[in-house]
């Protein structure tokens, strides 16, 4: 099961962001959610995606702050790794390309699933 690699490579990337990846992942924000079309591997995790890109905005912001930072950097490594075609797999291989791109999304997204139902809840609540 790749469960256990892909969190312990979410969490080492992590370690890496920087402030520039987190301003990569803002104004890049509409092309990384074109990565998540209704079409191919990807299309399970749509609203998973653009939950990810608000969430690093709203912490940019400072709109929203109740998450650890590791959070948000595994949030930012995951949607660069998503946008870079370039991965593991290159995304030009059709349907495998990507599959390194679900494997990492799900990974992130169980890891931190606590805290993004507690964003989501808290958006849903601005609104």
């Amino acid at each position: 099961m790749l469960k256990k690699p892909s969190e312990e490579f979410i969490k080492d990337g992590a370690q890496n962001v920087t402030q520039k990846d987190v301003e990569k992942v803002i104004i890049r924000s509409e092309e990384i959610q074109r990565k998540f079309s209704a079409k191919g591997p990807l299309a399970r995790f749509i609203e998973d995606g653009k939950l990810l890109i608000a969430i690093v905005k709203d912490y940019w912001a400072g709109a929203y702050r109740q998450i650890p930072y590791g959070v948000i950097a595994s949030s930012v490594f995951t949607l660069i790794y998503v946008l870079n075609p370039f991965d593991m797999v290159p995304d030009v291989l059709p349907l495998i390309g990507q599959l390194d791109d679900v494997a990492v999304m799900g990974a992130c997204l169980i890891l931190f699933e606590q805290d993004l139902h507690k964003y989501k809840d808290w958006k849903i609540g601005q609104g």
